[in-house]
């Protein structure tokens, strides 16, 4: 079956155009799960932080959920007129990441967007200034926690991993009175901005042994 979008109204398509926009400045080859939600449709992909993305915009999709590439996305959310969009070939097999739950999620606090994006700056530079053997943000800077949320019963340590995941999706505006939302699940960290999410496992799986 080949897989169809219609996003709902324009502003619909204009937003799943930007978040794809986003993933495919990074690598126009990197993956986007659709997944239908009521009336809703949830794209998810991945990034170079190894952490999670997702916005949502009305709309449907047939099938109900289905992995493209950013590009042919892209190309069919930018390029055609009609409402209906062609998203390109199934890429279903090469989705590896594991999604979180919908439900379980408490609210644990919310944190002014400006310190977000202060302490991803900082990261930012100190990327510049000590890059890792690649050239880019080492392993070590990526997963130092530059800010611990508490509230509910939790504490939720965030990385640069995900600071670095939120701003480079422009999820969230720099605005004065802008907060963002610091979620949790037992195993799963989550912040809500404006525009989108950004979700990572706050505990790495452990292997299986045989």
């Amino acid at each position: 079956m080949m897989a169809r979008l219609r996003p709902a109204e324009a502003a619909d398509r204009d937003d799943a155009a930007a978040f794809t926009g986003r993933v495919a400045r990074w690598d126009p080859m990197g993956l986007v799960r659709l997944r239908a939600d009521a009336e809703r449709v949830r794209l998810w992909a991945g990034t170079p932080f190894d952490a999670l993305v997702t916005r949502a915009i009305h709309g449907a999709l047939t099938p109900t959920d289905v992995t493209v590439y950013a590009g042919n996305l892209l190309s069919g959310l930018a390029v055609s007129a009609e409402r209906e969009v062609d998203p390109g070939p199934s890429a279903d097999a090469a989705w590896r990441s594991q999604l979180p739950p919908a439900a379980g999620w408490v609210l644990v606090d919310e944190v002014p967007a400006a310190v977000v994006a202060d302490l991803a700056e900082e990261g930012a530079a100190g990327a510049r200034e000590r890059p890792g053997p690649a050239g880019g943000a080492s392993t070590a800077l990526l997963d130092t926690e530059v800010l611990t949320v508490a509230g509910s019963g939790m504490q939720v340590p965030l990385t640069l991993r995900m600071l670095f995941a939120l701003s480079g999706m422009g999820f969230a505006p720099a605005h004065p009175d802008e907060m963002v939302r610091v979620s949790a699940t037992d195993a799963w960290a989550r912040i809500d901005a404006r525009y989108g999410a950004v979700v990572r496992r706050r505990h790495a799986l452990l292997p299986l042994l045989m």
